[in-house]
């Protein structure tokens, strides 16, 4: 059939080496990694007792998108650069001789490449596409030799490229080369037909060459059952599992077409691969007419028109680019490694599991094989502490994931000034402007191999970060405001703050992106975000939740802890074993195993749909659902737990369960929610308390608390408050030793420890009262939920306060604001402060045991410059942290004793913690101020003991 002519071809006679020719062909996706080896030269050297190294010789690996080589070695890295090249042409079937005296034009190359496609030789290569050309060879009838057009772009890069060249909309919509190739092959030797879309020889293989090629394959004509998945067009109709019979000796198309119902396969269109590059997972669909009208009326056009009510949104979505009605999708075709069809199996549940893959906690959940339990954590603190893969390599697969370019990664490194005194202020220390080095990172280029590398040991770094699209939009733009001592941290927390940004956006697809970078502190691009993913909204419902409403009661009857906290969203919750005193506290790992259970409301229906017999995660940072760390942060080592949930978002338990299809019709006909049912197997101690374990006994925690008793006992005290509290360690303290106390109050920020802290004094408060035990002086205790930087009048003037190992973890000024406070308006006639000694620091690293959080390439003069914890914001030295309290006593009315524990004064370092007991002096009129309105704040009771009305 007539089709058009092709433009006139013009040959540019030049020369190019086998390097330039792979750039023509491949362009930025050609990549080229040089490494040093060296020469060994002992058998030239005779009677020596150790190998001799020889002259630096270079290797170069070349990656194609289908196939990498490796060159020998050379002396110069370019001639190894064009060893490689030379050999992927080769590969390819490319003489570079030939190749070499001549460039083509970009049509001319689309002609030159079908007719090397069409040639004998190529029918029995490796090459994925010749495998169509021989199942082709074997169809009956009148299909004999038919390739539809579709194929052709997707099997072969090659011509892919070619047809960017021609037309870069290729780049974004795939479905453009059918047209380029069909006008290219009016100008060569192929069969056509008008309104189908297939292509074939127009000339017959020499009848040799296929008994060659395909003989094989007929020596086997056995089936093959493999499943796939259905995906219809409308979104009110359910996704649901295949299986197609694939015969060996057939064209695996025409299966798909069958359960296409259409009767030509040339109309069948490929979308590219989905999910990994390295799988042959793609969606079949089917040519609609008016696409047909569309684009054989017109060989030039430049984009395909649309039909709404055919848009298929979910397999779109997968693809990225538009797809009409039905799509199967499936895992099969001809590969590089063999001449045989390769296959998968594709279920619901692989179904499930890409799709939630589109979400960043969808990604690290199922790195951690924990898509039920795991989420994105709100912190990265060290790399020993975080589980499953790191932030950096999770932003990437995102960006992979939705076919954006590889994020670009900028590093900043600033030398750290610090001041040897606090100011007046009490302002953060900052890090110096001046001196900055930048340093940019795409692709992994530039990264270490460790990512924690330090310039300087003085030296911190901060990294930007910039997302584009494949067409270079910028969408994203992230420059942080922390700095860090470690490259790996700084480049590890910006991703993880990027990932945080866009997990929101995916929980809440309705938020105005105006209030998401602000939330996030990140500049978003609304147009180009908008435009990358304005499929989301109708895919993914993670934002919507059960729409059973419960009431969350808990039933006291199964329930023996009865000051859990409200609003974790848990029933029937219950907790058996003995206490065996080892619990979880932030920054720990907590391991235990589990079991999800769905379960049918009512009945006795329950099914199994994710386990893990040990599962690790840190205490505080968010990393698994928040149902289960309220139950864990309350359990001791031994202990088991049982509690139900309301419903996840579907796509996550059909992503978990192992039959979605009876996942499915339990859900949909019945009202269910999960049943977890956990042990606490162990808990590894935060870094901060092992180094401390290793190095004093008592453990330097304990010293604290005995320092702190001593005072107690001495002050006669009857009430006393512990600002920053946590799970109570003091407060439980004080229940083993006589003291003059009648009424403990606990005031934190944390409701998670709050709610330990209340399962330990509840516990013992009610069995010492009973026993006569010391504690029995205690009359009431209440743990309050609120921020120590504000004033509740109802804990004014208490005989004592205590404030242990607390102000490190919030910023300088807030610590500040805390001390101004404290002595200013609670007025409590004894304060007792402790805070790491910033000093000490360098002994107690040295001391660490196990050395598990130490980097292979940190120094040991940049280990001394590291704080103890992670979540620490600031350590003081003994100057500045005399300077703040002394300034604080003067300003107050109180004078204020310097002590410690762990080490001593007079040795250096001095102590490991600094102590600083405050004591209030005579009052004075002028003590008689007004409290600021914005520093009032009424604490939530969480719980509350009276020994008189138990």
């Amino acid at each position: 059939m007539e089709m058009g002519g092709a433009p006139p071809v013009v040959a540019k006679k030049t020369t190019h080496t086998p390097k330039a020719i792979i750039h023509q062909k491949f362009g930025d996706k050609a990549c080229y990694k040089v490494e040093e080896v060296q020469g060994d030269t002992q058998n030239r050297c005779p009677g020596l007792a150790i190998p001799q190294k020889g002259p630096c010789l270079f290797r170069c690996s070349l990656q194609l998108p289908d196939f990498s080589v490796v060159s020998e070695d050379f002396k110069r890295k370019k001639d190894a650069e064009q060893s490689a090249a030379e050999k992927a042409l080769r590969k390819l079937g490319v003489d570079p001789a030939a190749s070499n005296s001549i460039v083509r034009e970009p049509w001319d190359e689309l002609i030159s490449r079908l007719s090397y496609l069409f040639a004998d030789e190529f029918l029995s290569s490796l090459h994925p596409l010749s495998g169509h050309f021989r199942a082709a060879l074997q169809r009956d009838g009148d299909l004999y030799g038919l390739i539809p057009v579709s194929v052709f772009a997707v099997c072969d890069t090659k011509l892919g490229n070619i047809c960017k060249s021609i037309n870069p909309g290729v780049e974004s919509n795939p479905l453009l080369v059918i047209p380029l190739v069909l006008k290219a092959a009016a100008s060569g030797s192929f069969a056509t037909s008008e309104g189908r879309l297939w292509m074939r020889r127009q000339n017959p293989y020499p009848p040799e060459i296929i008994q060659s090629s395909i003989s094989s394959q007929l020596s086997s004509p056995e089936s093959n059952w493999i499943e796939a998945v259905h995906i219809p067009y409308s979104l009110e109709k359910n996704v649901e599992s295949l299986t197609l019979n694939v015969s060996s000796t057939g064209y695996y198309l025409d299966a798909i077409a069958r359960k296409l119902s259409l009767a030509d396969t040339s109309k069948i269109l490929v979308s590219r691969t989905v999910g990994k590059a390295s799988s042959e997972m793609r969606l079949y669909f089917s040519a609609p007419e008016w696409y047909l009208v569309d684009l054989l009326s017109d060989l030039n056009v430049e984009e395909v028109t649309s039909e709404e009510g055919s848009f298929n949104a979910r397999a779109s979505y997968f693809s990225g680019h538009a797809i009409y009605g039905n799509a199967i999708l499936a895992s099969i075709g001809y590969t590089w490694r063999s001449m045989d069809l390769f296959h998968e199996d594709v279920s619901l549940q692989s179904y499930y599991r890409l799709l939630i893959s589109k979400i960043p906690s969808g990604v690290y959940k199922l790195s951690r094989e924990a898509i039920l339990t795991a989420e994105l954590p709100m912190a990265f603190t060290t790399r020993t502490n975080w589980k499953g893969s790191f932030p950096r390599d999770l932003l990437c697969s995102f960006c992979r994931q939705h076919r954006l370019s590889e994020p670009v990664f900028s590093m900043l490194s600033t030398p750290l000034k610090q001041s040897s005194e606090v100011s007046g202020s009490c302002k953060r220390l900052k890090v110096a402007e001046s001196s900055a080095e930048e340093t940019e990172y795409r692709n992994g280029a530039g990264v270490a191999p460790h990512g924690n590398e330090s310039v300087g040991s003085g030296d911190t770094f901060m990294c930007e970060i910039k997302i584009f699209s494949k067409l270079q939009d910028l969408i994203i733009e992230y420059s942080p405001k922390d700095s860090y001592r470690k490259h790996g941290d700084a480049l590890q927390n910006s991703s993880l703050r990027v990932l945080l940004c866009l997990n929101t956006y995916f929980k809440e697809l309705d938020m105005p992106l105006e209030k998401l970078a602000s939330a996030a502190d990140i500049h978003i691009y609304p147009d180009k975000f908008a435009k990358t993913f304005t499929s989301c909204p109708s895919i993914h419902n993670l934002h919507q939740r059960n729409e059973t409403q419960r009431e969350r009661l808990l039933d006291s009857n199964s329930i023996n802890q009865p000051y859990i906290m409200p609003g974790h969203g848990l029933y029937s919750f219950k907790i058996e074993g003995p206490d065996s005193g080892s619990s979880p506290s932030n920054g720990s790992l907590a391991c235990i195993n589990y079991v999800a259970f769905l379960v049918a409301e009512g009945e006795h229906m329950k099914e199994r749909v994710e386990s893990n017999d040990e599962f690790e995660f840190e205490i505080g940072v968010g990393a698994v659902i928040p149902h289960l760390e309220a139950v864990v942060t309350q359990m001791s080592v031994g202990q088991s737990a049982c509690f139900n949930v309301d419903l996840p978002p579907q796509e996550l338990i059909l992503a978990a369960a192992g039959d979605p299809v009876k996942t499915i019709s339990l859900l949909s006909s019945k009202v269910c929610f999960l049943e977890y049912s956990i042990a606490l197997l162990r808990v590894t101690e935060p870094l901060e308390d092992r180094m401390e374990q290793a190095l004093f006994s008592p453990p330097l925690s304990k010293q604290r608390v005995g320092f702190a008793l001593q005072h107690i006992k001495d002050s006669s005290a009857a009430t006393l408050i512990d600002f920053g509290c946590g799970s109570g360690s003091l407060l439980d303290s004080l229940l083993d030793f006589p003291t003059s106390l009648e009424k403990i109050v606990g005031v934190d920020i944390s409701k998670k420890s709050l709610s330990r802290a209340a399962k330990i004094l509840h516990s013992k408060l009610s069995r010492n009262s009973d026993a006569g035990e010391p504690s029995v002086g205690i009359k009431s205790a209440i743990l309050y939920e609120g921020s120590i930087t504000f004033f509740d009048p109802r804990l004014y003037g208490f005989d004592i306060g205590t404030c242990l190992e607390v102000i490190e973890h919030m910023e300088e000024d807030q610590a500040c604001l805390f001390g101004d406070v404290v002595l200013s308006y609670f007025c409590p006639k004894v304060l007792i402060v402790s805070t790491p000694n910033y000093e000490y620091n360098v002994i107690l690293q040295r001391s660490n045991p196990s050395n598990q959080e130490e980097d292979p390439d940190e120094t040991s003069q940049s280990q001394a410059c590291r704080f103890r914890n992670h979540d620490h914001k600031f350590e003081w030295t003994r100057k500045q942290f005399n300077h703040w309290a002394s300034n604080l006593a003067r300003k107050h009315n109180y004078s204020v004793e310097f002590s410690g524990v762990g080490g001593s004064a007079d040795v250096e370092p001095g102590f490991a913690s600094h102590m600083a007991v405050f004591r209030r002096g005579i009052p004075l009129e002028t003590d008689n101020h007004p409290i600021p309105e914005d520093l009032i704040r009424q604490y939530e009771v969480v719980w509350e003991w009276d020994r008189s009305n138990r």
